[in-house]
């Protein structure tokens, strides 16, 4: 017997739209680029030949358009893995869902999700402007360890030794480890740099800068600098690829993030003009996306 989601669950709008994204079904397409800052989303925009809809809601703004005849859609996040719950979730309801019987669909459809952000490198050879590939991600969020299932689908041999070697402060919310899907990362990975991509729940104390606050651990960067597993570097900082990993993979949806280093906190070098590394970004990915295999 199938069940029926209630009202405080399923939240929709007067119109019928999911709750936050102010979205309607045949809005989105079934590849969709992630972004966080709302102006990037029109960047995005500015390279399709045609738009189908513009909707703006508070920090999530969406245009649906096409490039070179590929349906895609851009959306903008805000910060935090917070917003990724939101944004994630509403997603997948919005195609595996049934508004009007308040159903899940039997048969289930599966988006691709690419997030293009910015980032902080975290290994010296990591040099400011190039693209970084999430090969895998570790949330130190907690976010994904509210869901259940989720040590089914998180590297646990990977977070037990991290656990250990940042002898981690019992206070803070357990780590988290997932890896990005193959099939994106083949398809998006390119020649550019790949590696293992922390999301911290804050921008300043949670990845260990000091204005008038020290972080619980000051020692925490150079710790994770130091730290190897399998071969595997923990690469660069930013705020939330490990929700979109974690989510998409209970939710049988495909995620990748692509970042440009913006920062390196160990050469504590800074780029002088990201936002034309940005725009370089999703240009890649848009001919990457849409390419003929």
């Amino acid at each position: 017997m199938k069940r029926t989601l209630q009202s405080s669950e399923l939240i929709l709008n007067p119109d019928n739209s999911i709750y936050h994204l102010h979205l309607l079904p045949h809005q989105i397409s079934d590849t969709i680029i992630l972004v966080g800052d709302p102006n990037r989303v029109d960047l995005i925009a500015q390279f399709f030949n045609k738009i189908e809809f513009k909707i703006l809601n508070r920090e999530f703004y969406t245009i649906t358009g096409y490039f070179n005849d590929y349906r895609i859609t851009a959306l903008s996040t805000g910060i935090g893995t917070d917003n990724i719950d939101i944004v994630i979730n509403e997603l997948d309801a919005l195609v595996n869902i049934d508004f009007n019987k308040k159903e899940i669909k039997e048969n289930l459809t599966s988006l691709n999700l690419i997030r293009l952000g910015t980032s902080g490198g975290l290994q010296e050879n990591i040099t400011v402007d190039s693209f970084l590939v999430t090969e895998k991600a570790i949330g130190f969020d907690g976010l994904l360890n509210f869901y259940a299932d989720n040590v089914k689908i998180t590297d646990s041999d990977f977070e037990k030794a991290l656990v250990k070697h940042l002898n981690w402060y019992y206070r803070l919310p357990l780590p988290y480890v997932v890896d990005a899907s193959n099939e994106l990362y083949n398809k998006l990975k390119g020649n550019n740099l790949s590696g293992v991509t922390i999301s911290a729940p804050g921008f300043y104390g949670p990845q260990g800068r000091i204005l008038r606050l020290s972080p619980i651990d000051p020692e925490i960067n150079n710790k994770i600098t130091n730290f190897e597993y399998n071969g595997y570097k923990i690469t660069n900082y930013e705020m939330e690829s490990s929700a979109l990993y974690g989510l998409s993979k209970l939710l049988g949806h495909k995620a990748l993030t692509i970042c440009v280093i913006i920062a390196n906190r160990i050469t504590k070098t800074f780029s002088a003009n990201y936002k034309e590394s940005v725009k370089k970004l999703i240009e890649y990915t848009l001919h990457k996306l849409t390419e003929s295999e």
